[in-house]
Parts: structure tokens; C-alpha cells; sequence
């Protein structure tokens, strides 16, 4: 999560950018390389349990090979990819071995709240997810109470210039995306989650770029929320991800126009 400029909000409610205003350039680079090295961190933990499950083979294993063309979007050297594939298929002798986790929570106002953990270690993954929550106005929630509200859906961001609506429609509908909406970045592609790689390559061959290609938890029912929860939510959201094992937090909170234009204001 980049920061130092007005909040982009996703449709699922999780935000994409931070919301601190800067003292000095030099201090806003440090914590921007900060942030940019647990992002790589988090790629590469992806490359590697997909490399685990579905072998070293880009062509063979779909999720490895969004995972990578996710790292390369985000500048990961080629090295460093290419080392995580191997350590991830068990190539030379190096294995790895992380748990998936989910927790469901509650942030302020009762937003609710999936975070999804790839840890080595769930006790230190646990009490950061707590700490996170607990100084930020969240809590945990039962198991259950809050998944329900949420679906797993693919969701593939389509960017390039000159690109239109109607051509991702075009070439996504006709694959089984089931919508295609606006998006900070482009255009977003929702489909079932088993149809996510054949939306994919309907996108390619029709010569679209695309940003990322996820599984995702998408909210059943979204909540309004006022310009002050936002922030409140947005503050929670980077200290959760803060932590190098927490990967994606999913939301269900939703932001008018008129509240969207409040917290830009407020930012500049």
C-alpha cells in the first residue's frame, strides 16, 4: 500500500493507497521502500506456494503463472522470481512451508473485515493480526459471522490506453465474466472463481493489458460509511498489512461520491 496520496478505494472496500501527509521527502522515500520491500516479500511468498502446489511449469499451472506476471507488474527482478519458483517447487534441495490462514473481524463502526494470512508461523502471524486490531478499533470475530457475507470471486484489473468498456465486455463477457465495472486503474472483470484463467486468456488474446489476475473475497452487501469511519478503516487496514505474513484484508465498506471527495480534500 503506496503512501502520501488521497485514498483509491477498490469496489471490495479495501484501500489502495495511504492517507499521511509527509514531513519531508527524504522520510517519505524511506517508508515508500519500506512498504515496497514487503510488498515484494508478499509476492514472493505467492510464487512460492503456487510453485508447491501446482509445479515449476508457467504453462501448466495457471495461479503460478499469475502470481509471477503479478511480481513483474510490480518491478520483483526476474532473479528473485526465478529463485522463488525453484524454492517453491523443492528445485536444488530448498523447501518451503506456509500455513494459510484466514481470520474474520470487525473494524470501527462494524465494518467487516477478511484477512488472509500466509504465514511459516501462525503464533507470531496471530498476535499480529491482534495487535493490529486491537490498536486500531477491531476486533476478532467468531468464526463464520462475518465469511458468510463475503464470496470468493476472480477479479482481473484491465488497464491500457485507449482501452474501452465495451472492449473488455466484448472479450470477457463472451468467456463467462459475469460484470465488468470502472476501476481506479482500468476497468474491473468479476467472474466465478473457476472461471478466472479462461477470462484471463479471453483478455489476452483480445490483445488487453491486465494488472492483476486474484481470487478475492467479494462482498455479498456492501455498507455505506461517512468520511470519518473511512479513515478509521483505512488506518486499520495499513496496520494490518503492515504485517509481512498478512497478505490481503477484504472489506465490505463502500464509499459515496460526496465522502470519496471529502477525504481528497482533506488529504491535500
Amino acid at each position: 500500500m503506496s503512501a502520501g496520496a488521497p485514498a483509491e478505494v477498490n469496489r471490495f472496500g479495501s484501500s489502495m493507497s495511504g492517507h499521511s501527509k509527509w514531513a519531508t521527502t527524504k522520510h517519505k522515500k524511506a517508508v515508500i521502500d519500506a512498504r515496497r520491500a514487503k510488498s515484494f516479500a508478499k509476492l514472493i511468498k505467492n510464487i512460492e506456494v503456487a510453485a508447491k502446489l501446482g509445479g515449476a511449469d508457467l504453462n501448466g499451472n495457471p495461479t503460478l503463472y499469475d502470481a509471477v506476471q503479478k511480481a513483474k507488474k510490480t518491478s520483483v527482478p526476474n532473479d528473485n522470481i526465478d529463485r522463488a519458483i525453484k524454492r517453491g517447487a523443492g528445485i536444488g534441495g530448498e523447501a518451503v512451508e506456509y500455513q494459510n490462514i484466514t481470520y474474520e473481524a470487525y473494524g470501527p463502526n462494524g465494518v467487516a473485515l477478511m484477512i488472509e494470512v500466509l504465514t511459516d508461523n501462525k503464533n507470531r502471524a496471530a498476535a499480529e493480526v491482534r495487535t493490529g486490531l486491537s490498536r486500531n478499533g477491531g476486533t476478532l470475530a467468531d468464526p463464520g459471522s462475518v465469511a458468510y457475507n463475503f464470496t470468493r470471486k476472480g477479479v482481473i484489473v484491465v488497464t491500457g490506453d485507449g482501452t474501452t468498456e465495451d472492449d473488455v465486455m466484448m472479450a470477457a463477457l463472451e468467456a463467462g465474466a459475469e460484470e465488468v465495472e470502472p476501476h481506479a486503474q482500468g476497468f474491473e472483470v468479476v467472474t466465478d472463481a473457476s472461471a478466472l484463467v479462461e477470462v484471463r486468456k479471453a483478455l489476452q488474446e483480445a490483445g488487453l493489458d491486465y494488472e492483476s489476475a486474484d481470487i478475492e473475497f467479494v462482498p455479498n452487501l456492501k455498507v455505506e460509511i461517512d468520511a470519518d469511519t473511512a479513515k478509521k478503516v483505512f488506518r486499520l487496514i495499513d496496520a494490518l498489512e503492515d504485517s509481512d505474513d498478512v497478505q490481503n484484508v477484504y472489506s465490505n465498506f463502500d464509499l459515496t461520491a460526496e465522502v470519496q471527495a471529502e477525504l481528497e480534500a482533506d488529504s491535500e
